[in-house]
């Protein structure tokens, strides 16, 4: 198999919404090609859903689905024979390259590297089954901001409360094995104070109970630019919501969005973190790549945990004593 036909692949598993030339980047042929920009001088970023480096010729025999490529990912791609990486949100030169340009290190290790993000949103409705409800409204520009998603649906018949969901979320994403394997590293390193991003934030009830009913949820993603004014606009088009769930990103107690929540009679549930995305979008698309591809092409996941050490904690001795030796000598400014 060639990169070229893996292309041809991501295009029929995203319904046609992969760059198919430069003429879908230059134009407004293609509605997936987005600018990402917080007007912060020279960090803007454009989505372009397909190939983004790599010989269209080159041979596939390993593929790696990740949600953000990382110089890791790229360390372990090269390890590990992995020939292309397709990554779920964009990428931008040196920023997903370790500070270098992608071109140089891909090339080292002949990885191919791709990118969906927006163009994979709204296909499918694994997000919201995994947090109990059908969609029966999907709108990924609610407010004509590309990439605010909104879903509003119908709670599952097995879903009767705030609780239920949580339940549902603890199962599906066997929270229990994960606080499991931290508890080990914890005991392993002598660290109690150690976390890590897939159980440092687990869903959690903002307003309601657990005994809360559920039947319509707006289901909503705060950093993609969801506001109050929104939620007020959602709800006067869906009277019968009553319930507000956050995922990916969360809000806390205080927030404008929980307040606003309140003064509408809402329920307020956060779900799933961004942490754990590559369960909900990068599972699928590795089992659409798995029906697609030839059987002799292996498929694996890299997943990114991220854990958070005290300072003190952190590192063997020798490790350390390294660290201090060069902050003395060389980063510590005794002139003044």
């Amino acid at each position: 198999m060639k990169v070229k036909e893996l292309i041809k692949v991501l295009d029929d598993i995203t319904g046609g919404r992969v760059v198919k030339d430069l003429s879908d980047i230059f134009t407004d042929k293609n509605p997936f090609v987005v600018m990402k920009s917080s007007n912060i001088p020279g960090k803007s970023v454009m989505e372009t859903p397909g190939l983004v480096y790599g010989n269209p010729e080159a041979e596939i025999k390993k593929i790696a689905v990740t949600m953000t490529l990382t110089e890791g990912n790229i360390e372990l791609a090269g390890a590990t024979g992995v020939d292309a990486i397709v990554a779920h949100h964009p990428i931008a030169d040196a920023a997903n390259s370790g500070g270098v340009t992608l071109s140089y290190y891909l090339r080292l290790y002949n990885v191919a590297v791709f990118e969906l993000h927006e163009a994979f949103h709204g296909l499918h409705p694994g997000i919201s089954y995994i947090h109990g409800h059908k969609p029966f409204r999907v709108d990924i520009r609610y407010g004509g901001i590309p990439g605010n998603i909104l879903y509003v649906g119908k709670a599952l018949d097995e879903v009767k409360t705030l609780g239920d969901i949580l339940d549902r979320l603890n199962k599906m994403m066997d929270m229990d094995k994960e606080h499991q394997v931290m508890s080990v590293e914890r005991k392993h390193f002598s660290c109690d104070e150690m976390k890590d991003s897939a159980t440092a934030l687990q869903g959690e009830i903002l307003l309601g109970t657990a005994d809360s009913p559920v039947n319509t949820i707006l289901h909503m993603f705060p950093h993609t630019g969801f506001t109050p004014e929104h939620l007020v606009n959602a709800k006067n088009e869906h009277p019968e919501i009553d319930t507000v769930l956050a995922t990916i990103s969360r809000v806390d107690k205080d927030s404008d969005l929980v307040k606003k929540a309140k003064e509408l009679g809402l329920n307020f549930i956060c779900g799933n973190s961004h942490a754990l995305e590559i369960f909900e979008n990068g599972l699928p698309l590795a089992y659409a790549l798995r029906h697609y591809l030839p059987k002799d092409i292996e498929i694996v996941i890299f997943r990114e945990r991220i854990c958070s050490i005290p300072l003190k904690d952190f590192g063997s001795p020798n490790i350390k004593e390294y660290a201090k030796y060069i902050t003395d000598n060389y980063l510590i400014n005794n002139k003044k």
